[in-house]
């Protein structure tokens, strides 16, 4: 009998052990996670960031705030929350600081967000958004000498829109900025949602304080919402490069025909001798 309890006391007391040997091996690796997250996004815990909200272009208030993108603020408030920062969200045209002091998160293209306008022009001079209004669209994102157009749902087609995701890195120490421009409030969503959920992998491809630039598609946004996203190419080169200045159209110079002078013989008046030889 003494033998009988000595195992199950020797039983539960491995059980016990190995249990919370587990317990603090997931810890661990739930805190190494977490740590990696801070790092990537520059949010250590008890510190603040910036949620840069942009404005509802077609909306005639210039507070309104498109509802897309109020969801996608509110998936990024819980990233803040994860990472045991505090978030400080602040409208596009009252926003007066540097970058590197605080983690920040800017939503919305150039026309929607004057702070991304101002990233764009300073740190990304490759890429400008290039409207249409005679077509009344968000027009084409351009970067380099690559564009991607904005596709109207058109024929059952769901149509198709794109978002340029960066990472603009600090100064030593500082923390990094993350531009979403979408060509609409779905393709912002649909950036902030492949931010979350494929920032680990960006971390290992440009490394925790690397400066990066993709272009990504959203899919028939119609139907599958901001959900299917396509990562179209890697354009940091081409937006790091400065744009060529625009050139005005050249005109082919207008040659006008000269006839050089010619003296007739007829129409000379008779010389004397020596006149001529003078």
């Amino acid at each position: 009998m003494t033998d009988s309890v000595l195992n199950v006391l020797l039983g539960l007391l491995t059980s016990a052990i190995g249990a919370g040997i587990g317990w603090l091996a997931q810890s661990l690796r739930r805190r190494r996670s977490l740590e990696r997250t801070r790092a990537f996004f520059g949010m250590p815990g008890g510190t603040e960031c910036l949620l840069v909200v942009n404005r509802h272009v077609v909306a005639g208030h210039s507070k309104s705030v498109s509802r897309n993108d109020v969801f996608a603020l509110m998936e990024l408030a819980a990233l803040v929350r994860e990472c045991g920062a505090q978030a400080d969200i602040v409208p596009h045209d009252q926003v007066r600081q540097g970058l590197g002091g605080k983690a920040e998160f800017c939503i919305g293209g150039p026309t929607s967000n004057e702070r991304t306008a101002a990233h764009l022009d300073w740190r990304l001079p490759g890429v400008a958004f290039v409207g249409d209004p005679a077509q009344d669209s968000p027009g084409t994102l351009s970067i380099g000498s690559l564009d991607y157009r904005f596709e109207r749902n058109e024929n059952g087609s769901g149509g198709r829109t794109y978002v340029l995701l960066a990472r603009l890195d600090a100064a030593p120490h500082g923390r990094p900025t993350f531009l979403i421009a979408g060509q609409t409030a779905t393709a912002n969503h649909a950036g902030v949602r492949y931010l979350m959920s494929h920032h680990r992998a960006l971390a290992r491809r440009h490394g925790r304080d690397g400066t990066f630039a993709l272009v990504l598609r959203v899919v028939n946004p119609t139907a599958y919402g901001p959900d299917v996203v396509e990562e179209v190419a890697d354009v940091t080169r081409e937006a790091l490069t400065p744009r060529a200045p625009a050139t005005a159209p050249t005109t082919a110079p207008t040659t006008v025909a000269t006839t050089a002078p010619t003296t007739a013989a007829t129409t000379a008046p008779d010389q004397p001798a020596a006149g001529r030889n003078a």
